[in-house]
């Protein structure tokens, strides 16, 4: 039981980076290869701030997150107001990530790239949950405000989003920041729960993980790319006996919701909207 809950902490740790990286991939319509970078910083804030200082954990956990978000500004002002295509943005902050990495392998803070061990285990499940639910709401009010709509405006049509009143470098720089602050937030969560960090933990292969869930969970919605990073994060556990076969399967996963639903698990609807869709059909039958 207790290596089943841990699994769980460990799939709505991920789910909470996976929602901000949503927000500026499936929302805004921009790549990414570096948001695990985030994820560092704010891990790496918050132990850093346990483990030498002495803070509270909640402090520790909001200060993970503003420092992922101010990061973010490093890279994302000059990226952005750059107006660099999507591709070349994720070139961008895909090297942006690694230079991070080797920082934190050279900071005698961080304790190079042995890592931090001995960290408190303050993360739990409930912890976790509350989390967790708070960023889908947030993230739900952000994408109905007017920065959501000009978010999805982007998305579909920057040239014409523009035309229309739209600030693209400002909507952008929001959205790149809401996702770092998300991904800050799990860094620190992960780090209180693994007690252990390091950098290795943080390189392109968490970063593609991060992004094949929201592409595999649909680009246009909440609940997809959450139902996908779960799948992601809980498959390869369940079939840990299977050995080097696991990985077989997370991949098969992946061909399939490409072939069969290349608009991802949920596309641009929500869970919300589909049972509501069932209750209406149902009681049309009923009458």
């Amino acid at each position: 039981m207790d290596y089943i809950l841990s699994i769980v902490v460990l799939a709505c740790i991920n789910m909470i980076a996976v929602l901000g990286l949503s927000i500026f991939t499936g929302f805004t319509g921009l790549f990414s290869f570096g948001h695990a970078a985030f994820v560092a910083v704010g891990a790496y804030t918050s132990a850093i701030l346990t483990y030498y200082y002495s803070v509270s954990f909640p402090i520790a956990l909001i200060a993970g997150a503003a420092a992922a978000g101010l990061v973010s500004l490093v890279i994302g002002i000059p990226t952005l107001r750059a107006k660099l295509r999507s591709d070349y943005f994720a070139i961008a902050i895909l090297g942006f990530g690694e230079a991070l990495r080797v920082l934190l392998e050279n900071f005698e803070i961080t304790n190079g790239a042995r890592g931090l061990p001995g960290i408190d285990s303050f993360t739990t499940l409930p912890i976790v949950l509350v989390c967790l639910a708070g960023g889908v709401l947030i993230a739900r009010n952000f994408l109905r405000s007017r920065w959501g709509a000009a978010c999805i405006a982007i998305r579909e049509d920057p040239i014409a989003a523009e035309m229309a009143g739209v600030r693209l470098f400002q909507t952008r720089l929001l959205s790149l920041v809401v996702s770092a602050v998300y991904c800050g937030l799990s860094g620190g969560l992960l780090a209180h729960f693994l007690s252990f960090i390091q950098p290795v933990m943080f390189t392109l292969l968490q970063s593609t993980q991060l992004l094949a869930a929201v592409i595999a969970g649909g680009m246009g919605s909440i609940s997809g790319p959450l139902i996908a990073s779960f799948v992601f994060i809980a498959l390869p556990e369940a079939l840990r006996v299977a050995q080097m076969w696991r990985l077989v399967a997370y991949g098969l996963l992946l061909v399939l919701i490409m072939v069969y639903r290349p608009q991802g698990l949920m596309g641009y609807s929500e869970l919300s909207s589909l049972f509501r869709k069932k209750t209406g059909e149902q009681g049309g039958q009923q009458r």
